[in-house]
């Protein structure tokens, strides 16, 4: 039985367009090209933070990747291939009793519990065998070929006659059927509500490389929710679409379909052909009876066996695929632009923290904070057991002789003094990182763009992926090193001074821990008395310096040791914050990968306008129908017994309507 309210006009009596169009052809490479370079755009986009949206912009991305993959680049590079009729639909809804009806044999499985499930099966005439090749249209499915009889035979296809495996395998199981019209091709997909998540993504897939889709329902499930979300997707991306209502009660056709047709308007698929199967008793095969499959049947042997209409529903649903593309760069883009937006983010994060921390450091290094604490308590000691600091007392002109004296006695270790400043340096540097750590870590654990870059965000470690022990080591490390260099430049400094080679080979240590204290000889942190006497240090060790070598070289050397201090310290933070900052950069974002996508998408725009133009130059010619098979019960068609025969009369819109579904597909606007 079919639906009262729109009748179905027979594709032969639709007039066709040549299959070739020398125009077209000419200006396709271009198109293809296109496509393949939104393609490559697509596929080196990345998407590796979280945020409001990523999770549907991955999926967007994946599903128009495959689509492209299965549908687009197969079908602009294969013309005249079969149209691919999907049957899809819900648990149940009689999608592979359906597809048997229509062969006259059980080549596919029907059933809740699907053993097909994985391993969808494509019905297709022997000579279009090639068309199918695995590099052809859905390339990442494993083939697995079956042999197939004739109706009436009465066996049914081994389901892994070649051996092959597939219960673990995502594979399309390949079926040439002798009474499978040429030119078309059936494909019975796996349940779009299915339990498994990857049995509705294989649905999902199959069904964005369809030129067709055979929507199978029930009377009893028609207002599901899950079939019209995807429905009215495929109805945005203006794909070609044909609904079947099973199992529908007798007498309850009228009010079913009805209902049906009105919630098909609410989602924009008025104009799109509805055939509608009574509720019948299966034969010993499994197959219903003819006469409640003779109005699809025929329709769709009509369209197989007609070049021209096939060539229009496949343009169809292809020109929408196209443009369907070309919207879904644009929005990839926009996703692209706040991926690059995000880690511009976490990276002012990460140089907002260590700035704060370099400034602290200087701070601490410049303003006479370290002269307190340890350090200041093993200055006073080295001071007041040293005889020739004493002597400054006695005027500059007389520290030589006290320095050589003090140099030949035994005087004690500047060593004591060396280690409190290296303790003190450390102790601002760990507290300097740590800050710098925590602020990067907290503002990135908050931030859901930074949370899963975090190595562990409640270790020690965090961002860095460094312990602090290890920090410790690296900071020391460093410190010595700069102590060293302090030791350098004395030396440089004393071997440059006749007269004094000798006593500085011995008392270079001493020599040098004055400098490093000259460099810190700001009192600008000290308070109360600690101000008088880190002042008074600082002064002795600048006049002790200035007796060696003179003013100006004293100046040049402090100058150059704190050089060199700071140089070190900010290696360290450096290299702190450019762990985070790799982790970021590691990414591969881009500034310019939101335009790149754009730009993709105005080429594919341009080249299929291209494209249209050069259809749009050829001439409509006579449908021609080709002989050949045809579906079981296409004969049936139009015949008395059937309660509700289709009419061939095309309804044509009126100025305020949508014009109908082979109007659309055969001249009329959309």
């Amino acid at each position: 039985m079919t639906e009262p309210e729109a009748p179905l006009p027979s594709a032969r009596e639709q007039p066709a367009l040549e299959p070739a169009v020398p125009a077209a052809a000419a200006v396709r490479p271009g198109l293809i090209s296109a496509v393949d370079r939104a393609r490559g755009r697509l596929a080196a986009l990345a998407l590796p933070l979280a945020g409001a949206g990523v999770d549907q912009a991955r999926r967007q991305r994946r599903s128009v990747i495959d689509q492209i993959d299965d549908y687009l680049l197969p079908r602009l590079r294969a013309d005249g291939a079969p149209l691919l009729v999907v049957v899809g639909g819900s648990t149940g809804a009689g999608k592979s009793t359906l597809v048997n009806s229509l062969l006259g044999a059980p080549l596919t499985t029907p059933g809740v519990l699907r053993p097909t499930t994985r391993s969808p099966v494509l019905v297709f005439h022997p000579a279009d065998a090639p068309w199918f090749a695995p590099e052809r249209i859905l390339p990442g499915l494993q083939r697995v070929h079956t042999r197939t009889v004739s109706p009436g035979a009465g066996a049914v296809p081994a389901p892994d006659r070649d051996g092959t495996r597939t219960e673990d395998v995502r594979s399309l199981r390949l079926a040439p059927f002798p009474a499978m019209p040429p030119g078309l091709a059936l494909l019975d997909a796996p349940d779009i509500d299915s339990v498994e998540t990857a049995n509705r993504e294989l649905a999902g897939q199959l069904l964005a490389a369809a030129d067709l889709w055979l929507f199978v329902t029930t009377a009893a499930r028609y207002a599901d929710a899950v079939p019209w979300e995807l429905l009215g997707d495929a109805a945005r991306r203006h794909a070609q679409i044909a609904l079947v209502i099973d199992r529908v009660d007798p007498g309850s056709e009228l009010a079913v379909v009805g209902d049906l047709r009105r919630m098909m308007d609410a989602h924009d698929l008025g104009p799109a052909p509805l055939f509608s199967v009574p509720e019948s008793a299966l034969d010993d095969q499994g197959l219903l009876p003819e006469r409640a499959v003779a109005e699809i049947a025929g329709w769709l042997s009509d369209l197989g066996g007609d070049a021209g209409a096939r060539d229009q529903v496949a343009l169809a649903t292809r020109d929408g695929v196209i443009g369907d593309l070309a919207g879904s760069l644009r929005q990839l883009a926009s996703a692209a632009d706040e991926q690059y937006a995000s880690a511009e983010r976490l990276l002012q994060i990460v140089d907002s923290a260590y700035d704060d921390a370099r400034a602290k450091v200087v701070e601490a290094t410049a303003d006479g904070a370290m002269l307190r604490g340890e350090v200041l308590a093993r200055w006073q000691d080295f001071v007041g057991a040293s005889a020739f600091i004493r002597s400054i007392d006695r005027g500059v002109g007389r520290v030589r002789d006290g320095l050589r004296s003090f140099l030949r006695g035994g005087e004690p270790s500047a060593r004591p003094v060396e280690l409190a400043i290296a303790h003190g340096l450390e102790a601002v540097m760990i507290d300097a990182l740590e800050s710098a750590r925590e602020r990067v870590r907290s503002a990135w654990r908050s931030d859901p763009a930074g949370s899963g870059l975090l190595v562990d965000a409640s270790a020690t470690a965090g961002v860095t992926g460094v312990s602090t022990a290890e920090l410790r080591s690296t900071v020391a490390e460093q410190i010595r090193g700069w102590q060293a260099d302090v030791l350098e430049i004395v030396s440089e400094q004393g071997a440059a001074k006749r007269g004094l080679a000798r006593g500085l080979s011995f008392g270079v240590n001493g020599l040098g821990v004055a400098l490093m204290l000259v460099v810190f000889a700001s009192t600008g942190g000290l308070t109360g008395v600690e101000v008088g006497i880190a002042g008074g240090t600082a002064l002795a060790a600048q006049k002790l310096l200035e007796a060696v070598f003179g003013d100006d070289a004293v100046r040049r050397l402090a100058k150059e040791a704190a050089e060199r201090l700071n140089a070190r310290l900010q290696a360290v933070l450096d290299a702190d914050a450019a762990i985070a900052r790799t982790a970021v950069a590691a990414l591969g974002l881009t500034a310019v990968a939101g335009d790149e996508l754009r730009q993709a998408a105005d080429a594919l725009e341009a080249a299929d306008a291209d494209e249209r133009a050069g259809r749009r130059a050829q001439l409509p010619a006579e449908g021609v129908q080709r002989p050949g098979p045809v579906l079981r019960g296409a004969g049936l068609r139009g015949q008395p017994e059937l309660e509700a025969p289709v009419s061939t009369e095309v309804v044509v819109a009126e100025e305020d309507e949508r014009p109908g579904f082979w109007r659309r597909l055969f001249g009329g606007g959309r």
